[in-house]
């Protein structure tokens, strides 16, 4: 027999033909079923588990879908939210732009109406020109001509002579041999003369709160007309306060009343201009303006040598005052001994403190006065 022959060493399976065959036959499929429906039922519960995990699916799907629509909602809502932001960044830029600008225009508005009060501020007074004309272009807006306090030292002089020509011819001869008398004579060393003169001042101008300018006064005792005028102001039906200080300025004809209180002055000045001031004959009309404090913001200046005055040094103290004045002017007054025609002359003996008051002196001016 071959090896590759299959045997069994078990009865052989009855025939089909037979009953116990068939009844074999029917177990055998009975069990194929029965394996079949396990397999069905597995197959089932394997098709419900699929069902179950595909709703799941569905579920989570569904989930995610909606936190993918929530999270780009929120993320619109945050562009949104950005967007919001800068633009009200931009709006408090522009506020904040917009406030400063106004701030500006408060204070060019509180500028312009201090430059209106100022003009205000100047008392009325008629006035005639008589001056030349001529180009504006050609004109300084501001022409100062100070009067100038020059402290003499002792034992000097100065010297005013009516031409240039004459100064510089004696500041070159320098030292200068004066004849007394007899066989008596002085030394003196001529000098030149300068003066620290403004080239430039600018004066800031407020309007002062405490005080008041009155103008368009009668003319009258001055005691009388400040007892009035202060109280007149004193009284609060006239808009006005408790007089501090009542100044008479004899130069304007004007007077500055000072209240105690700060904000009179600028009540009474914005209330009304003019005020009917009860004197001992009439009423008088008086007109009431604001008073401008200044100051100097800026001054710039320069040295300048006197062009017609020279400085006498080194004269001794020999003789009365009066007499050595007199030989001195009457020695420089000689063309022999280099002098001229002399405008002014003032002596100092020693010991002695002067001042000398120069008058009409500008920095381009070439004139002066003694």
């Amino acid at each position: 027999m071959s090896s590759d022959e299959d045997f069994s060493l078990g009865p052989a399976p009855p025939s089909e033909d037979t009953l116990e065959g068939i009844k074999a036959s029917i177990n055998n499929y009975k069990k194929k079923y029965d394996q079949l429906m396990e397999e069905h039922k597995e197959l089932a519960i394997s098709r419900d588990d699929r069902r179950d995990l595909t709703r799941q699916f569905r579920q989570r799907i569904g989930k995610l879908t909606q936190d993918l629509e929530r999270d780009k909602d929120s993320y619109n809502d945050q562009l949104a939210f950005e967007e919001l932001k800068e633009e009200q960044l931009k709006l408090m830029e522009e506020i904040q732009r917009t406030k400063n600008a106004i701030k500006e225009e408060e204070a060019n508005k509180d500028h312009l109406k201090q430059q209106a009060d100022v003009f205000s501020a100047v008392p009325e007074r008629k006035v005639v020109f008589k001056g030349a004309t001529g180009n504006s272009n050609n004109k300084q807006e501001f022409e100062m001509k100070p009067h100038i306090v020059y402290p003499m030292e002792g034992g000097t002089a100065l010297v005013t002579f009516e031409e240039e020509v004459v100064a510089k011819k004696i500041l070159e001869l320098k030292t200068h041999k004066v004849d007394l008398g007899g066989e008596c004579s002085i030394e003196v060393e001529a000098r030149p003369v300068h003066l620290m003169l403004p080239e430039l001042v600018e004066i800031d101008s407020e309007v002062c709160s405490q005080r008041v300018l009155i103008s368009n006064l009668p003319v009258m005792d001055t005691d009388i007309l400040l007892d009035k005028l202060q109280i007149h102001f004193s009284k609060s039906k006239n808009g006005g306060g408790e007089v501090d200080d009542c100044e008479y300025l004899s130069d304007s004809k004007t007077v500055v009343l000072t209240f105690v209180e700060k904000d009179v002055a600028k009540r009474l000045t914005e209330e009304e201009e003019f005020h009917d001031v009860m004197l001992p004959k009439k009423k008088h009309k008086v007109r009431v303006t604001p008073f401008l404090n200044g100051k100097i913001s800026n001054l710039k200046t320069k040295m300048k040598a006197c062009p017609r005055t020279v400085m006498l040094t080194g004269i001794p103290n020999i003789m009365e005052r009066e007499t050595l004045q007199d030989l001195l002017e009457i020695h420089f007054q000689k063309n022999t001994n280099g002098g001229g025609e002399i405008e002014a002359f003032l002596y100092n003996p020693l010991d002695q403190h002067a001042s000398a008051l120069f008058g009409g002196v500008s920095p381009d001016s070439e004139e002066e006065e003694e």
